[in-house]
């Protein structure tokens, strides 16, 4: 069954289940008071093969947590529609959830990413023909590498939380290397960020 990449929905096609978010900010006594507390929506891309939930995204290095700046701009952000792999200046906090012997498709971003396996088994394959399975709790710190994630089970989904923080522009041996997103990924708005 293909599923639309441009129709959000309550939950991912894995049983997962959530995610929720809660931001916290002040009240006006100082205090830390939840100010957000959302259940997040689903886009699911490559008929399926994925499903991604934003979690959050900042616009800054450096964010304005003052006035809830940081919140406001998050907000504009996903209200305009045009959320790439990576916020420009920023970084973006998304979970996904890889469908079983999934399809690898290898790209890469101009940024810093951290990955997390929250549930099952991810294989991380590098350009290089390098293969390296990930259980769960494990992290890969990945920096501006051609790379593509596996789900290596047949039968169970797996799920990863990823963080991309935008980089300085990547030059390897005198070649600027900015983001590729495999054919497969055109589901994905490019980053504009090279």
């Amino acid at each position: 069954m293909a599923v639309s990449s441009t129709t959000p929905s309550e939950a991912s096609l894995s049983d997962f289940g959530g995610p929720r978010r809660l931001i916290t900010s002040h009240n006006d006594a100082g205090n830390a008071v939840v100010v957000s507390a959302d259940d997040l929506q689903w886009q699911s891309m490559r008929e399926g093969a994925i499903c991604m939930s934003l979690i959050y995204t900042t616009s800054e290095p450096t964010p304005n947590l003052n006035q809830d700046l940081d919140i406001k701009k998050h907000e504009e952000k996903v209200t305009g529609g045009r959320i790439g792999l990576v916020s420009p200046g920023g970084s973006v906090c998304r979970m996904c959830d890889f469908s079983p012997s999934n399809d690898p498709q290898m790209h890469r971003t101009k940024s810093l990413d951290y990955g997390v396996v929250i549930e099952g088994e991810m294989e991380l394959i590098l350009d290089s023909g390098e293969v390296h399975l990930m259980k769960k709790g494990d992290v890969a710190i990945q920096r501006g590498t051609m790379h593509a994630w596996r789900n290596p089970s047949s039968t169970q989904w797996t799920r990863m939380l990823f963080v991309l923080l935008d980089c300085q522009a990547l030059d390897v041996g005198g070649q600027k290397l900015g983001e590729s997103l495999a054919p497969g990924q055109h589901e994905m708005v490019a980053s504009s960020i090279d």
